[in-house]
């Protein structure tokens, strides 16, 4: 490379540019290292600017983190939101929103780890716990209406719901772990449980044993 070369500059990112890769950089280092591991010099220093320009950019650590968090909530809630969203059976739906979320793990592996890690930044609103009380809310309308057309309690939609969701959730995240088997495996088998546990439903269970 000659002198010349060497002495020609990098091209200048836009601000709008260098906000995005402040994020993509910030995300895999929250991803990895939990908010309170990450420090803004950590930050800067991969994203090869000086400290300041993340303080202009974002106010500090906790800003970013805030943006970062808020995106990927958007993210999987949409997609989420989108797979109940239709008029399809409800076997479909439970199917949808399974491969939904596994999808949103396998295409942002680094966000959903940042979604499922507790921080004391987390706003309540963007939190994964409250996330899922959001979609629970959506399979709860789904429930009541397909509880009161088979002749049960509709008043027991929410806590359904809410299993429905956590059953999800919770084989998601050892998904995202382990990642296999495939993704529509997982899925299936998730449906299998819940949509064949759902449809056998009794009308006023009971327990078999002591209580006590």
């Amino acid at each position: 490379m000659t002198d010349e070369a060497k002495r020609v500059p990098r091209a200048r990112m836009t601000a709008r540019q260098r906000r995005e890769q402040l994020i993509v950089v910030a995300k895999a280092l929250f991803a990895e290292k939990g908010f309170e591991g990450t420090s803004v010099e950590e930050i800067a220093a991969r994203a090869d600017v000086s400290k300041p320009v993340v303080y202009e950019h974002f106010g500090g650590k906790e800003g970013l983190y805030a943006v970062i968090v808020d995106r990927e909530v958007e993210a999987l809630l949409g997609a989420l939101s989108g797979a109940l969203a239709s008029r399809a059976h409800p076997k479909q739906l439970v199917e949808r929103a399974a491969l939904a979320l596994l999808g949103y793990i396998e295409e942002s592996p680094d966000g959903f780890r940042i979604l499922v890690r507790d921080s004391p930044v987390a706003q309540a609103g963007g939190t994964f716990s409250s996330l899922l009380g959001d979609v629970a809310a959506q399979v709860e309308v789904l429930l009541g209406d397909q509880f009161s057309r088979r002749g049960l309690n509709p008043l027991v939609a929410p806590f359904y719901a809410q299993m429905l969701v956590g059953q999800v959730a919770l084989a998601g995240q050892h998904w995202a772990e382990v990642r296999e088997p495939p993704k529509n495996v997982i899925a299936a088998h998730l449906v299998n449980l819940a949509w064949n546990g759902l449809s056998a439903l009794e009308r006023s269970p009971e327990m078999t044993g002591p209580t006590a």
